[in-house]
């Protein structure tokens, strides 16, 4: 069982009976003398994607959850869900649109590096890598100037999800985008 202040991003506790997905931590240490170090964490729960915050002081314990990982391969998409195959043992997993939740917008054909959770024996969420390469779908044309100035415009990607981009980039570039925080990080 690790203390509040051992648990990392990404990593999965339970939580009052419930499984959580940690996805961001917010470190306090408070200018009082003897006041102990707080750590807020928020908290997205695995099945459902329901938001939560909680806080804790760095000393009290908290559930490793009892969860598998699976490296899979994003295959197909059809009436029941999205289907991923197991990179090891190629069985597959059907998650339905709302266990994938806004993931889906980073999910391209043949994507690698997924990693699908699973509670007794039931494939309930996935993780994705920390960054996927898309395609530029549309976006504004280029404005003369822009590569002088750093202001960005929205650009509409393969998957359908909207991002801002630099006024540099074009239709039917590659970028890299964070899949944490929906941003643009490079150019491919």
């Amino acid at each position: 069982m690790p203390k509040a202040n051992e648990i990392k991003r990404g990593q999965v506790i339970e939580h009052d009976g419930t499984v959580y997905a940690v996805r961001q931590i917010d470190r306090s240490a408070p200018t009082a003398r003897g006041g102990g170090t707080l750590y807020r964490f928020k908290l997205e729960s695995i099945p459902g994607g329901d938001r939560r915050e909680l806080t804790l002081k760095g000393d009290d314990m908290l559930r490793d959850a009892d969860l598998v990982r699976r490296q899979s391969e994003y295959s197909y998409r059809d009436a029941d869900g999205l289907v991923f195959m197991d990179s090891e043992d190629y069985s597959q997993y059907v998650l339905s649109e709302q266990a994938v939740g806004d993931a889906a917008g980073y999910i391209t054909e043949g994507l690698q590096g997924i990693y699908v959770l699973i509670i007794a024996d039931t494939p309930v969420a996935i993780q994705l890598p920390q960054s996927v390469v898309l395609k530029v779908a549309d976006t504004a044309p280029v404005m003369k100037g822009a590569t002088a100035s750093k202001s960005s415009k929205p650009a509409t990607l393969e998957t359908g999800i909207d991002v801002m981009v630099p006024d540099y980039i074009t239709p039917g570039e590659m970028i890299k985008v964070n899949t944490e925080t929906g941003e643009f990080m490079s150019r491919m």
